[in-house]
């Protein structure tokens, strides 16, 4: 898709003024060679060496699951093992989050590696909850951040370059992210490009590119209606602007099943859509939407003004700027997939042609600053309801195989990108 530029300069002059997002200049991370990444088979001894380790990590995490915002322990955990694989260490960054710069002994580039640390919070997971859970993956998502980092630093003398890893706090809330690019960590470090992996709901050992796709952002309008007649206009209201949604959320595991296979299929049912929630209360009518290409913000709230003025004393605000959707550059995705499949065998890549409707990423800000890739992690067990793989569902139980798989993956990628091929 070539609308990545386009589409900031469309956003930053139509949507409503409030907290801006500053629209950055990334581009494709392509480079040319420059020198040898470390070996596979280093990364593969190693990677077997730490695994036991690292699902007892994994398994700690999974039992302190901390809230956007409240990850302390994790933190700790984090830098802990970061400063034991002889990583230089900052912590307090953009709130909870750490950062941990490992520099190889050869010349190279200094990429980025980001993991969220957060859990759901109990308005978060499906059908609500009573306390925070890591039913997004983000234990797994730190486990193998924290893999990639030990592997790498016990072949620090063969690794060219830098890699920083960004662990990150409340990404539930859409706020971490942005908090840690506010600090001016990736100026600081000099980070030419940044990647990413997210569980997926995906057969464990598979990877999902996204190559010019990735996940929609979020747009929320408020009406207020007027007059003795109001409750009933804005639930009339709340029907009529929820009706401009195209796809619904999914209701049984079949629904579930189709969304996966719809995201892999070419000009398939979901490369266009929104998706609307809009709830009537009193005499105003909350709404927020989800759409795809993101250029549609402009047409959707369009029609929520059109839909709003036909009630008479209707006023229509748009709170914030549109969350931006997070679009992958396409040529890095491709590059990415092919070293997978090298790596890992052609049957452990698939692509995908569409995004999510009902999952959001404050990954999209670093990608509006730096190119780079964000890649679903397969971890969908065998012989299991969709659930258990797929984010949010109150069963979510990721197989934990999947997590020495995303650490020789992302390994030999990180090095392949800080050596410059």
């Amino acid at each position: 898709m070539e609308h990545v530029l386009a589409r900031r300069a469309l956003l930053t002059g139509a949507a409503a003024a409030g907290a801006g997002v500053v629209w950055g200049t990334a581009g494709q991370a392509v480079a040319a060679g420059r020198g040898r990444p470390v070996p596979q088979a280093a990364v593969d001894a190693e990677v077997a060496r730490v695994e036991r380790r690292l699902i007892e990590l994994r398994r700690d995490l999974h039992q302190h699951p901390e809230a956007p915002g409240e990850e302390w322990r994790t933190a700790g955990v984090v830098a802990r093992e970061l400063r034991a694989a002889g990583l230089k260490v900052t912590t307090g960054v953009g709130g909870h989050g750490v950062v941990g710069v490992l520099r190889g002994s050869r010349p190279g580039r200094t990429v980025a590696y980001r993991a969220d640390m957060d859990a759901v919070p109990p308005g978060g997971i499906v059908g609500g909850g009573t306390a925070p859970a890591h039913v997004c993956g983000h234990d797994i998502h730190t486990t193998v951040g924290l893999g990639v980092a030990r592997v790498l630093a016990r072949l620090r003398r063969q690794l060219s370059g830098t890699v920083v890893f960004v662990f990150q706090p409340a990404e539930e809330a859409l706020a971490g992210a942005r908090a840690v690019i506010d600090t001016g960590v990736l100026e600081r470090t000099g980070d030419a490009e940044i990647h990413a992996l997210h569980c997926g709901p995906f057969p464990v050992g598979r990877f999902a590119v996204t190559p010019g796709y990735g996940l929609p952002g979020q747009d929320r309008a408020e009406v207020t209606l007027s007059g003795p007649e109001a409750p009933d206009a804005a639930r009339r209201l709340a029907t009529e602007i929820g009706a401009l949604a195209t796809v619904t959320p999914p209701q049984t595991a079949a629904d579930l099943e189709r969304m996966v296979a719809d995201v892999q299929t070419p000009d398939g049912p979901l490369a266009r859509f929104v998706a609307v929630r809009a709830a009537a209360q009193d005499a105003k009518v909350s709404v927020s939407y989800r759409c795809w290409p993101e250029e549609r913000y402009t047409e959707v709230r369009a029609d929520i003004r059109r839909l709003a003025t036909s009630y008479a004393g209707a006023t229509v605000t748009f709170p914030t700027e549109p969350f931006p959707a997070m679009v992958c550059p396409e040529q890095d995705a491709r590059v990415l997939a092919d070293h997978l499949r090298r790596t890992l065998g052609r049957s452990a890549v698939t692509e995908l042609h569409a995004a999510f409707p009902f999952n959001g990423e404050d990954y999209a800000l670093y990608l509006d600053r730096l190119p780079g890739t964000y890649t679903f992690l397969g971890v969908h067990p065998p012989n299991t309801p969709i659930t258990t793989a797929y984010p949010h569902y109150p069963d979510f139980a990721p197989a934990e195989q999947a997590i020495p798989t995303g650490v020789r993956a992302m390994s030999g990628w990180l090095s392949q990108r800080t050596a410059g091929n």
